[in-house]
């Protein structure tokens, strides 16, 4: 069982008891959370064993096994009990614990003092200082969180890698093509229908985040761009850090996910926020309908929603927050010439440039002045 996990537990156990002490009202909860306990030690377990072998990919069996916990029960539960209002005498123990277990800095936070964040989740959601994060207005793509890059690259075959050597199926991913009525016979495969061909030889990029609890929760625009359909699929909430990404193919084609697609400079894009265990919620913005986390027998598998035709971000605006870490997966179009600053595994920050430089020549004039024309007639 890692560190990380043993201090992950010990704070949530320790949480439900300092509680359960200023409030008498709470301690009927520790008895109800004691199931929710025994599920947490069993996905620890879990991730004991993964780690041991975490050189092949999971087999089936072990994934119907993994999928059959009830994560989805604990990481509601985990939502309900972060959204709780905490005693402010115990506010610095508890986020004191967390902070230095999972390395935040609590430097760039707007404030500073914990017992300002009424809850779990205001804290983990918390914002940060004017000027602390710069948006790189020389790049036409900037990283749209704080975390580790998991994946980037071109999309080939219909197949994109969520790590290095594990691929999930693109269709699956997104699901079907209804933000695009371009639809020619001789390009029949997905991957394709997606492109706008705005520009000659566009192609299909892609660019994998991960959040882990220590980060920045908020996440913003990475671009100019408007997005004009939302898919939200209900899925599941699995564990979505690095170990599990490498272990299980097609990770993040099982978890919840809402998907926000449109156009952008270049053609297609799309920007796709990963729910994983423990995520109270995903938050957008300007889409106040969505709702994440909840029963299945709530929610449909699969719901869709036209957004507003005026709806237009610019690169570094507020666009949502997860209530604890997760993943961003940006899919694109552009040029053949396109070209990722990124390594893989190397930690990113919101606003940082994840693209060479624009060089604005009077070519590029021409074809931005095109492409305009091309996003306001469609």
């Amino acid at each position: 069982m890692s560190v990380q996990a043993v201090s992950h537990a010990s704070f949530l156990f320790i949480n439900i008891f300092l509680i359960s002490q200023e409030w008498t009202s709470w301690r009927s909860i520790i008895t109800g959370f004691v199931p929710i306990g025994i599920c947490l030690v069993a996905v620890m377990q879990w991730r004991a064993y993964r780690k041991i072998s975490s050189a092949h990919s999971a087999k089936q069996w072990q994934i119907s096994c993994y999928c059959a916990l009830p994560l989805r029960i604990t990481s509601r539960c985990w939502g309900w009990l972060a959204d709780k209002e905490i005693p402010t005498w115990i506010r610095p123990y508890i986020y004191g614990l967390y902070t230095s277990t999972f390395g935040v800095n609590l430097n760039e936070a707007a404030s500073e003092d914990f017992k300002s964040y009424s809850s779990i989740g205001d804290f983990f959601a918390r914002p940060l200082k004017e000027g602390v994060r710069t948006v790189d207005h020389t790049t036409c793509l900037v990283s749209p969180c704080d975390g580790t890059v998991l994946h980037f690259g071109t999309v080939s075959s219909g197949n994109i890698e969520q790590v290095k050597g594990v691929t999930y199926s693109l269709e699956n991913f997104l699901g079907e093509n209804s933000w695009n009525s371009r639809n020619n016979v001789e390009e029949d495969s997905y991957q394709d229908l997606l492109l706008h061909k705005v520009s000659p030889n566009s192609k299909l990029y892609q660019c994998v985040i991960y959040l882990a609890p220590g980060d920045y929760h908020r996440f913003h625009s990475p671009t100019d761009w408007e997005p004009t359909y939302r898919r939200h699929f209900s899925g599941k909430l699995l564990s979505v850090n690095p170990g599990m990404a490498r272990w299980l193919p097609g990770l993040f084609c099982l978890n919840e996910r809402a998907i926000y697609a449109g156009k952008w400079m270049h053609g297609f894009f799309s920007m796709v926020a990963v729910g994983a265990t423990n995520v109270g919620s995903i938050k957008i913005y300007c889409d106040k309908l969505l709702e994440t986390n909840k029963p299945k027998y709530k929610s449909k598998n699969v719901m869709d929603k036209c957004l507003d035709s005026n709806l237009r971000f610019k690169k570094g605006d507020p666009f949502g927050e997860f209530r604890m870490g997760s993943t961003i997966v940006i899919i694109f179009e552009a040029p053949s010439s396109f070209q990722f600053k990124l390594i893989p595994g190397e930690k990113v920050k919101m606003g940082q440039g994840i693209c060479c430089a624009n060089k604005e020549k009077y070519v590029d004039r021409v074809q931005k002045t095109k492409t305009n024309a091309f996003i306001h007639a469609t």
